[in-house]
């Protein structure tokens, strides 16, 4: 009996926070996305109307090659990190986690003085060839500010694997005369993919949902994001803003879902 009420009373805080931060603000946000003009036809207009198409297709485009090359660079850091000891160390790791420190906001001010009008790289390319390059403002610039924001959260989950690959595994495959290519492929990856799944989740549903970056970055795109904000705000029309909040909240607990599966079968697996 003692032990039943102690596992209610561990309940209790969880039930709450899942009813006044999940359950209650979703049955509300479907409530009033219902209750514009289109009424429920409204998460249809998402997918048939070429504006909330257009942006919805940019913006997983954005996450999808995000995530790719987050990973392949924590992946090949991680695996530095993880196996060399060398002086600094502790300093490089500071400071490739130092953007956790961040709001997106300051990451997107950090990606105009690189590539702004006035950045580095556009007065670096106008003293040598006349021509001032500028890319913050474009989808380019969005993509390295979400590398940017990304790459500690990613690279802090997969050097927690790396760190706990056991090394004999990889001399007694080198022993056996395997090459570094295929040590990668049949030994280290396949011990990491758990950590990358969860991590590239990570990423993907960061990228959807980052709207610091983008509201400072994003003035010529119309990301999801910055579309929930205008349809919001300028267009004062909530029911869209929150059948795009709904639609762009279900594709990101898709992806989390799918990829939490795929590491749970591959823990399971090893």
């Amino acid at each position: 009996m003692q032990n039943r009420r102690f596992d209610i009373l561990l309940l209790l805080p969880l039930a709450i926070f899942t009813s006044a931060f999940l359950i209650l603000p979703l049955a509300r946000l479907t409530v009033a996305a219902g209750e514009g003009e289109q009424g429920l036809m409204a998460f249809l207009a998402i997918v048939t109307e070429a504006r909330y198409r257009t942006s919805l297709i940019a913006t997983l485009l954005l996450a999808i090659l995000t995530t790719v090359a987050t990973l392949a660079l924590a992946t090949v850091a991680a695996q530095t990190l993880a196996n060399r000891r060398f002086a600094g160390r502790g300093l490089l790791l500071s400071l490739l986690t130092f953007p956790l420190a961040f709001p997106g906001v300051v990451v997107g001010f950090m990606v105009i003085l690189l590539g702004g009008r006035l950045g580095l790289v556009g007065s670096a390319t106008k003293a040598v060839v006349g021509t001032n390059l500028v890319f913050a403002y474009s989808l380019v610039g969005l993509f390295l500010g979400y590398i940017y924001f990304s790459m500690p959260r990613v690279l802090l989950t997969i050097l927690a694997a790396a760190e706990k690959l056991d090394p004999s595994l990889v001399e007694a495959a080198r022993s056996l005369g395997a090459g570094p290519v295929a040590i990668q492929r049949d030994v280290v990856l396949p011990a990491l993919f758990p950590a990358m799944y969860t991590g590239g989740a990570l990423c993907f549903a960061t990228a959807m949902g980052a709207f610091g970056t983008a509201f400072t970055l994003a003035t010529n795109i119309d990301v999801v994001p910055m579309l929930i904000y205008t349809e919001f705000t300028l267009a004062t029309n909530a029911a869209m803003a929150a059948a795009i909040s709904i639609g762009l909240g279900l594709m990101t607990w898709a992806v989390l879902a799918i990829a939490r599966n795929r590491a749970m079968r591959d823990v399971g697996a090893n």
